[in-house]
């Protein structure tokens, strides 16, 4: 097995980077549009004020008109240049978080898992939340800019009535920001542990759907739900906090761009009743004081969001820079191949050896199900081969030399409680729509049934976690899917614990049927699997301790008629 990947952790900053450069022409796009809208919206105070300036001074229609049609100019320059800077910003911030949501999603669907330490209802809440927000970068930065020019442009035109107007604008702005970027630290303080106590509750809902069915059967479910409730209250108490300094932000916002606001126009009083000023520049310096309000606002609440999308853009990072579990290998098996499990130590197997020939069909029955279990893992490769000692071979190569993809193609391992996803039946056998076994697998299951009972046949519709269909129904699908793949080598755990006696048998026979000449492990206690096996191995405290056909144990093992009969 090779050393797992050492890389460098990818931290949030470069995350944002990346965001970055990937939408530099967009942005670009973005803030002239928006440096234009902000030009605009400081230009029409700008324009009201010269208007009585020259109105005043000349008294002249002709001066009046040009005026008005410079307003009528501005406010469509306004009108446009917003309309289609948001519309580019907006969609590439759309097309950045939806990048970013499927590079979270691809790692956690990678066949090698990857050391995140996180739960998949964790890993969600980062697929979606902090996605949404990392990307929002790419808004903030062009609006940040377009706020500044607005800003500048205003600090100038005061700055040619009167320095000191100017200066007032450059000094409060300068204040007004630094008070702002205090309180934002503690914005992305509180963000984080706000989206990693939400980021908790997902997990507790995920694992809550995945065993609701058990925890109603043992009159758990109580206890789960008390569970859940004190992992949300926290969640909600820390919501709390992060709109209590959200708001707080705001608020202090709000407050000194008035303050700057109310003491630009009462400088700008002063200065015309002193003198100082002309009317018109009165006009003009009241006018942007107003005006003002709104870049300063939004010039101000960047930072907030800066701190933000840093915050999801760390937590992001938590996934997409974790090393894997384990580096496999770039071999791939002999086709038709066996299966060889040589003195396995995990859990409760204990120097757990045996052998299954090319072709071969071995039913394996484990008087204790945590062994059972403990083997689908380390045949699935869910456990990774340095996390065991000993080793599993496929087609004669051990499993740490060959890729994870090739495993996958060569061994399937289908699980007791195999998913069921939304779509139809045939989605649900034949995810990738490339299986030309799809009619056999059917009738192998015994699922002719079920695609009989309904008009759509294998086009009938599925609900999510398989909803509209029993416990059996289910079950049998699953089977399905797993004959449908049609791999070198299959691995059943438990694939009929759900359905009726005689169905089993029948399942049984065809199964055997289906795949002969093709390598066959089923882990069960089913009777009627274990009787249609080639041989039988029996796992008992972790190791192979009796092996022969059914009906020779039958006769023969007291202790495997008590386990086995029924």
């Amino acid at each position: 097995m090779k050393t797992p990947d050492t890389r460098r952790p990818r931290p949030g900053s470069d995350i944002l980077r990346t965001a970055l450069r990937g939408n530099v022409g967009a942005m670009v796009w973005g803030t002239v549009l928006m440096g234009l809208y902000q030009a605009g919206e400081t230009a029409f105070p700008i324009a009201l004020g010269l208007i009585v300036e020259h109105t005043m001074r000349d008294r002249s229609l002709g001066a009046l008109g040009l005026s008005i049609g410079a307003l009528a100019v501005i406010i469509t320059t306004v009108s446009l240049s917003w309309r289609f800077g948001m519309r580019v910003l907006q969609k590439a911030n759309t097309t950045e978080a939806h990048r970013w949501r499927v590079r979270v999603a691809a790692c956690g669907l990678q066949p090698v898992a990857r050391d995140v330490g996180l739960k998949s209802g964790e890993v969600l809440t980062i697929a979606t939340e902090d996605a949404d927000q990392t990307a929002d970068i790419i808004e903030v930065v062009p609006l940040l800019i377009s706020s500044l020019v607005a800003v500048v442009v205003a600090a100038v035109a005061l700055g040619l009535a009167d320095i000191r107007l100017g200066l007032l604008v450059i000094v409060g702005t300068v204040a007004i920001l630094s008070i702002l970027a205090v309180l934002s630290k503690r914005i992305g303080a509180s963000t984080r542990e706000q989206q990693a106590r939400v980021a908790r509750a997902g997990a507790k809902v995920a694992d809550l759907i995945n065993g609701l069915r058990p925890l109603h059967g043992f009159g758990g479910n109580h206890a789960a739900f008390g569970s859940y409730r004190e992992v949300s209250t926290d969640a909600k108490r820390q919501a709390i906090t992060v709109a209590g300094v959200n708001g707080t932000y705001a608020g202090a916002a709000l407050a000194l761009n008035a303050v700057l606001a109310a003491a630009v126009s009462l400088t700008a009083g002063w200065l015309a009743f002193d003198g100082r000023i002309t009317i018109g520049e009165l006009v003009m310096a009241v006018g942007l004081a107003q005006f003002i309000i709104e870049p300063l606002k939004m010039f101000s609440e960047m930072p907030k969001y800066v701190m933000m999308a840093r915050a999801s853009a760390e937590r992001m990072a938590l996934v997409l820079s974790a090393p894997p579990v384990t580096t496999p290998g770039w071999g791939r098996p002999a086709p038709g191949g066996g299966l060889e499990v040589d003195c396995v130590r995990y859990g409760s197997l204990r120097e757990l050896k045996f052998e299954v020939g090319a072709g071969e069909f071995v039913a394996i029955t484990a008087y204790q199900p945590r062994a059972a279990a403990d083997l689908a893992a380390v045949l699935a490769v869910n456990v990774a081969p340095d996390a065991y000692d000993g080793v599993v071979r496929v087609g004669g190569q051990a499993i740490a030399d060959l890729s994870i993809e090739s495993v996958r193609e060569h061994m399937l391992v289908n699980p007791y409680d195999g998913e069921i996803f939304a779509g139809t039946l045939r989605t649900n056998i034949d995810p990738s729509g490339t299986s030309e076994m799809i009619p056999e697998a059917v009738e192998a299951s015994m699922l002719t049934d079920v695609v009989a009972l309904h008009r759509e046949g294998l086009d009938y519709a599925v609900r999510d976690r398989g909803a509209n269909l029993s416990g059996g129904q289910r079950q049998r699908l699953s089977l399905a899917r797993a004959l449908a793949a049609d791999t070198d080598v299959l691995v059943l755990h438990d694939p009929t614990t759900a359905v009726d006696a005689v169905t089993e048998q029948l399942i049984a026979r065809n199964v055997a049927k289906l795949r002969h000449g093709r390598t066959t492990v089923v882990i069960t206690s089913s009777p009627a699997l274990l009787d249609a096996a080639d041989r039988v191995l029996v796992l008992d405290d972790g190791v192979v301790t009796a092996e022969d056909t059914h009906r020779n144990l039958l006769a023969d093992d007291a202790d495997y008629c008590r386990a086995v009969a029924r």
